[in-house]
């Protein structure tokens, strides 16, 4: 993983020192809201119903045991004990005191972390494939170019007050782990018939009140040209994209006005400008930063030494095997493994993590995982090199912990906003309806027999919560002051990202669990054989689906 040098840590104390000055002004009435609201902004503060939160950057999902000990320790410090994990890579805090603010930037400072473009209309935290570096199906470790675009984006003078917040994400695997169409710019790494390895552009996806899958405005493009030509898209939104109005400011609105063919050309005739300059990144830097990104060298073991052990406990133990089934993910090594770990339970916020939770995560990493756990898309964490001979023990561990649910990817792996409990933006609540939905389908042999299903819910139509891209979606509404549910069937996330269709009227919290349970069991009576909820809706429509949604 990348480790800050002296340039990084001067930098980011500097910042820190800067905003404590901001801080000071504000609370002395030197500050008008107005006047301190871009600032706090900048440096990862909003102002919810409740209390200021603060948004932490994980970049591309990256943290050390030692990062993810001083979050713990944040968390206990500043907020209730608690960190929430966000659909972009961040962690957030919810109680925070904008006295203390200051501190917590120090704090961050002290482990190689900030807050710096968590927020504001900037390029945000640069996200990526969670497995990236352990995947064994990725053409490339696609992290060095991550870390790539978050130095080049970080400050950039053209580039602090774009029209609108910007997303980029990128993915090297043969499956599009990233939501890369779903961001403003999406990269997939790919290989050209050549051989090479570049990337293939997306451009203009998103999710909110308009949601749109991103188009491909270049097929290949040479890895050294990236940072050119992302400064060319770039500058042909920031020239072009709308100002007049919130609603319309984001590239998706831009590309769609244009049209792709039109918006291509654009971006080529600025690239023409510049491609020839000094923008492309030198050689030595670009090696210097890809250099953090080795493959971790990982000793062998002989399988007879841990093969028949996890095979008996499988035969012994159903949850371990459970377990094991759905948490476990394929690594390059033979003898490793991807160990999520799950942060969805009944009683538990979606993404949610306690101080005692996350120390004890950072111990295992530490101990067996290489020091090293990565925040998902999906609001859970994953240990990326787990030497297989361990699971076991890492299982015994996080049971103690109530941490092994076997989750990954079923119904109850739910991606939540904080909704109506936090966010001033929202028209309902997410987590209470996400719990009762839990509890709905609360025998983890059920969920399991049900199989892939993602379901994911959003408090308003901004769609934190990803809703639009869920193969089960649902939206809070406002109805004449009453929260209500409007339902979604066929988003999907992936490499053939689709955006969710509303089935019809919105639905009462009360009576959303029942609604989705009526969805699910028509999946269960019409399905064929090993027919995913994904597959059974393209092959029959949502037609049947809303017959018994609506009886």
């Amino acid at each position: 993983m990348y480790r800050y040098d002296q340039l990084d840590r001067n930098f980011v104390k500097a910042r820190a020192l800067q905003f404590r000055n901001q801080v000071e002004r504000r609370l002395a009435g030197a500050l008008s809201e107005d006047e301190f609201k871009p600032l706090r902004l900048q440096n990862g503060l909003y102002l919810q119903l409740h209390a200021y939160m603060l948004r932490v950057a994980i970049p591309y999902g990256v943290m050390s045991a030692q990062q993810l000990r001083g979050l713990a320790g944040i968390a206990r410090d500043f907020d209730r004990g608690f960190g929430h994990f966000t659909t972009r890579q961040n962690i957030q805090f919810n109680w925070i005191k904008l006295v203390e603010t200051p501190d917590i930037l120090d704090r961050l400072a002290s482990f190689d972390m900030h807050a710096i473009q968590t927020s504001g209309n900037c390029i945000r935290n640069v996200t990526s494939d969670p497995f990236a570096g352990a995947a064994a199906d990725e053409l490339e470790d696609p992290r060095g170019w991550c870390e790539i675009i978050r130095q080049w984006s970080t400050l950039h003078p053209e580039f602090a007050f774009l029209p609108r917040k910007f997303k980029i994400a990128v993915s090297a695997g043969a499956t599009d782990r990233a939501a890369t169409g779903f961001h403003d710019i999406g990269l997939r790494m790919v290989k050209n018939t050549d051989g090479q390895i570049g990337f293939r552009v997306l451009v203009g996806g998103g999710q909110g009140r308009t949601p749109r899958v991103a188009q491909q405005i270049a097929a290949f493009l040479p890895k050294h040209h990236l940072l050119s030509y992302l400064e060319a898209i770039l500058r042909v939104y920031n020239q072009a994209g709308r100002r007049d109005n919130i609603y319309k400011a984001r590239i998706k609105i831009l590309v769609e006005a244009m049209g792709i063919d039109a918006f291509r050309d654009a971006v080529a005739a600025e690239w023409d400008k510049i491609r020839n300059s000094a923008i492309e990144l030198p050689d030595a830097e670009r090696d210097r930063i890809l250099a953090h990104f080795a493959p971790v060298d990982l000793p062998p073991f002989p399988a007879r030494d841990y093969m028949d052990d996890i095979t008996r406990r499988r035969q012994t133990d159903r949850a371990f095997d459970q377990w094991m089934t759905r948490n476990i993910t394929a690594h390059w090594h033979p003898d490793y493994c991807a160990v999520m770990i799950s942060l969805k339970a009944i009683d538990r916020p979606p993404g949610d993590a306690s101080a005692h939770e996350m120390e004890a995560i950072a111990d295992i990493a530490e101990t067996y995982g290489q020091d090293e756990i990565r925040a998902t898309y999906e609001q859970n964490l994953i240990i990326p090199h787990m030497a297989k001979q361990h699971l076991p023990a890492i299982y015994d561990r996080l049971a103690a912990l109530d941490l092994a649910g076997a989750e990954a990817g079923l119904i109850g792996d739910m991606i939540a906003c904080p909704g109506l409990d936090y966010c001033n933006l929202a028209n309902a609540r997410s987590l209470p309806l996400a719990d009762k939905i839990f509890r709905r389908f609360d025998d983890a042999d059920r969920r399991a027999d049900i199989g892939a299903l993602r379901l994911n819910i959003s408090g308003c139509i901004n769609a934190c919560g990803h809703h639009h891209a869920a193969d089960i979606g649902i939206l809070g509404v406002n109805k004449k002051g009453v929260e209500h549910y409007q339902i979604t069937l066929g988003g999907r996330a992936g490499e053939a990202a689709a955006i969710g269709s509303i089935m019809g009227p919105s639905f009462e919290e009360a009576d959303v669990p029942a609604a989705i349970e009526r969805i699910v069991d028509t999946y269960m009576d019409l399905r064929h054989d090993s027919e995913t909820f994904a597959d059974s809706l393209i092959r029959l429509g949502t037609a049947p689906f809303k017959e018994s949604l609506y009886a």
